[in-house]
């Protein structure tokens, strides 16, 4: 197989690092096993070809960074390991000591508060398309989307999933998200709509195992590989007016913003609407006798 030089694959990978989640109240030691598992992940995608690029991001509930290529100039003097190639150092390090300065840097919170997930993809997305526009003519960059995350459905972020779904789907990145506790059905269809793969990890222990297994391949190849089966995807909409999910409601047929109960103006673009008529049955007609 001939090896063309001028593409190049990059992955971006979101690790959601919010302290409300879950699966790190009750073991904090999971945010660690989690950053471990995606130096080891990132690290396996750079060896694959020289040509491969990563970028990490941190999402958290204040603020969404950059991990690595880092904006702070304080990783440029890190110091390699004896023994390791110099650019997983680079990576590892840079993107440990990052994380450890946005959190100790968060603000306290007494309540759960949620995750910027939506934001963090479209910060994502404009790094990959400013990458794609500085790339030389003629080459070509592969770019996808992992996102790591135990957080629980955030239905109040909709209008921005669905928008950074179908700009993801516009620009042909592909969205892969790994589930670490609860199930997730607005990113399920962000999976489904880009054509990325939806996990929801059986275990913790295994992460590692299931990031090289299942999303370390880039989509062309995982045809070829015995990946876990498609679950069905819930295309269930969030409506406007308590931001959770609804099986029947009522579009406003201007912005067509969603509602589970008839309202006369629409609380999205202010049109109002006609209030619907009761149905009246219509009285049966009388059999006259011949």
């Amino acid at each position: 197989m001939e090896d063309n030089n001028d593409e190049s694959s990059l992955i971006v990978i979101i690790l959601d690092s919010n302290p409300s989640q879950r699966i790190i109240r009750r073991n904090p030691q999971h945010l660690t096993q989690c950053l471990d598992s995606m130096c080891v992940f990132a690290n396996a995608h750079l060896m694959q070809r020289a040509q491969n690029s990563i970028a990490a991001v941190a999402c958290h509930h204040h603020a969404i960074e950059f991990l690595y290529p880092s904006p702070n100039s304080q990783t440029k003097d890190i110091r390699q390991i004896d023994g390791q190639y110099e650019k997983f150092t680079q990576v590892e390090k840079t993107i440990k000591l990052n994380l450890a300065r946005l959190v100790n840097s968060a603000p306290q919170i007494g309540q759960q508060a949620e995750s910027m997930l939506a934001g963090s993809i479209a910060m994502a997305l404009c790094y990959i398309a400013r990458l794609q526009r500085e790339k030389p003519q003629g080459s070509k960059l592969n770019a996808r989307i992992l996102m790591l995350t135990g957080s629980l459905e955030c239905a109040s972020q909709y209008m921005t999933y669905m928008n950074v779904f179908f700009t993801a789907q516009k620009q042909n990145v592909v969205l892969d998200v790994c589930a670490l506790d609860e199930s997730m059905t607005l990113l399920q269809q962000g999976c489904d709509i880009t054509g990325g793969q939806y996990l929801k990890l059986p275990q913790t222990e295994g992460l590692l195992q299931y990031l090289l297994w299942v999303f370390l391949p880039d989509p062309n190849t995982r045809n070829k590989f015995t990946t876990p089966p498609a679950t069905k995807v819930d295309y269930r909409a969030a409506c406007f007016c308590h931001r959770e999910l609804i099986d029947i409601g009522y579009v406003c047929s201007v912005c067509l913003s969603i509602f589970c109960k008839f309202s006369p103006i629409c609380t999205t673009c202010h049109t109002v609407f006609k209030t619907p008529a009761p149905i009246t049955s219509k009285a049966k007609k009388k059999k006259t006798k011949a």
